[in-house]
């Protein structure tokens, strides 16, 4: 979308407090035994710890592979360590996600304190992310209440673009986080400036909201004090690299991360009360969906957040037969491709997932943990 047309089509719409009070959407959910419901909400600590030392057990072992080469100044060695150190670093957006709706482990002190090495690690402020992909799953590409995803965008495949995701993001753009951008949000939010907190998100995220905003403040703050004081005790020591990749991480490789996170909404259509016309689930190898947390089972997680991204894969065999067929991570980027294509001469135009024919099921939506979104919601929004 151009960025003046959607500046515009946002300031026309009705304050977000109006919204949440009054906009109520009716969300089709495939059916689900409520026992397995339960059954598959449960969190599980273990699993929980697996994934969440794994994850930063793997980015630890890249970045002191790297100091090793960078020790010997085996710099090709250094490079391609680098690489892969910042592929995994990229991917902290997933365990925010998830450790945002408070599903992972059934701890909650287990699931703040990871979420907080997660988020000052990635550079992620959860404090806004809480706030506002609490309206982006209760209006899922409803943009009056969803501006966490607005459409239509490009899914890029520009030369430059695609140079910076394989080395430094610098400028970054859709489902990618470059340096120079993150660092200045951070400095603007650390200031109480909230100018653009969000992807699309504009201060009147946090209208009537203060002490929330508050939040945000201390926490930006805290992550910018916190690297300012890694990053001036590596250099002390004289450990440059450390620094670069401690701090530095998740600015580097950025590709993986950017290939599998724009398929979820991309090229999809807007207002429409069924997750499987706006949300796509792809099927990934092992190792990108470990990384990844499982979220490219995103429609199942959209129609039923209450469920642990470990379980997600069960949850589909569950549903598997009210919903459309998973694509393959090639075949969406061919789908979102012909659609942005197509969009050129017909801006209107958006992919219309075929779904099975379906009766809506309403003791789904009478099952408060069916439309559950785990403890995303702040209080304030509850």
């Amino acid at each position: 979308m151009n960025p003046k047309a959607e500046s515009g089509a946002l300031s026309n719409l009705p304050p977000l407090g109006e919204v949440r009070r009054s906009r109520r959407i009716r969300w089709y959910r495939c059916p689900v035994e409520p026992a397995k419901l339960r059954e598959l909400a449960e969190p599980d600590d273990t699993r929980g710890l697996i994934h969440a030392v794994g994850h930063l057990g793997i980015w630890a072992a890249t970045g002191l592979v790297a100091c090793y080469f960078a020790a010997q100044e085996s710099w090709l060695g250094f490079c391609v360590a680098l690489f892969l150190h910042g592929t995994v670093a990229a991917f902290f957006t997933a365990p925010h996600h998830e450790l945002c709706h408070t599903t992972v482990f059934k701890s909650r002190r287990l699931n703040e304190s990871f979420l907080r090495i997660f988020s000052f690690f990635g550079w992620l402020n959860f404090e806004i992310y809480r706030f506002s992909h609490s309206y982006h799953h209760r209006f899922t590409l409803f943009v009056e209440g969803d501006r966490e995803e607005v459409l239509p965008v490009k899914p890029s495949l520009r030369i430059l673009y695609l140079l910076q995701l394989f080395t430094l993001n610098v400028t970054g753009g859709y489902q990618s986080r470059g340096l120079v951008p993150t660092v200045k949000n951070f400095v603007e939010i650390a200031l109480n400036r909230f100018d653009n907190p969000f992807n699309s998100w504009g201060p009147e995220l946090y209208e009537g909201h203060r002490e929330e905003r508050m939040k945000a403040v201390r926490w930006a703050r805290t992550v910018l004090v916190g690297h300012a004081i890694l990053i001036a005790f590596f250099l002390g020591i004289g450990e440059p690299v450390a620094a670069l990749l401690v701090s530095g991480s998740p600015f580097f490789a950025n590709w993986l991360r950017y290939f599998v996170g724009v398929p979820m909404h991309c090229g999809l259509r807007s207002r429409v009360p069924d997750f499987r016309k706006c949300v796509r689930t792809i099927t990934l190898d092992p190792v990108s969906q470990f990384l990844y947390w499982h979220m490219n089972w995103h429609l199942e997680h959209h129609m039923y957040a209450a469920v642990p991204c470990y379980n997600l894969q069960e949850l589909h065999r569950a549903v598997a037969h009210d919903m459309p067929e998973p694509r393959t991570l090639i075949g969406a980027w061919k789908e979102m491709r012909e659609t942005w294509k197509r969009q050129q001469n017909d801006p209107g135009y958006a992919y219309d997932t075929p779904v099975p024919r379906s009766a809506v099921d309403d003791q789904a939506e009478a099952d408060p943990l069916a439309a559950s979104i785990g403890g995303l919601a702040p209080r304030a929004l509850t």
